[in-house]
């Protein structure tokens, strides 16, 4: 049993949406309890957070052999807003996360993701060339995924990833 939470009329007991990888670890936010924002996630939300746990942050986990960090996951329409994120981020649909692992260079992973993996949009978000510096941005779709690399630093955004 990973834990314990209530997400709305929903208990959910250490739900497994992958081997390594619970419902929790990909809802769970810190600024929603804070907030009162209930980020308890739909069906499809689920299916769409499972559908990216077993294509992406499995096989992340299973090439490093370490526990990869949820940074961010589902976010609600409130939540994302409240976190200034625009309405069509791919976090309201549950197709994407950011994430970390510790001991491992952002942009390292950011590279063995786009080299061996299937995806819509992966982000180096704020790298500023020291090894845990900034997250992985990762999303999925179950068609038609763009492949597209960005780098995101405060100043600016571009295409490909740049250490």
């Amino acid at each position: 049993m990973v834990g314990m939470t209530v997400m709305g009329d929903l208990i959910v007991i250490g739900i497994r949406i992958s081997r390594n990888f619970s419902l929790l670890e990909l809802t769970k936010s810190s600024t929603a309890t804070r907030l009162g924002i209930d980020n308890t996630p739909s069906q499809e939300v689920i299916d769409n957070l499972e559908f990216l746990a077993l294509r992406i942050l499995q096989h992340v986990r299973d090439h490093y052999g370490r526990a990869v960090t949820i940074n961010s996951g589902f976010r609600c329409l409130d939540l994302n807003r409240k976190l200034g994120s625009g309405d069509r981020s791919q976090h309201v649909t549950g197709n994407a996360a950011d994430m970390e692992i510790s001991g491992v260079d952002n942009y390292e992973l950011a590279c063995w993701i786009r080299d061996n993996l299937e995806f819509d949009q992966l982000i180096l978000e704020f790298y500023t060339g020291e090894p845990s510096s900034g997250w992985v941005h990762v999303s999925l779709k179950p068609l038609n995924n763009r492949m597209e690399c960005l780098t995101v630093t405060k100043q600016t955004t571009r295409r490909g990833l740049i250490k």
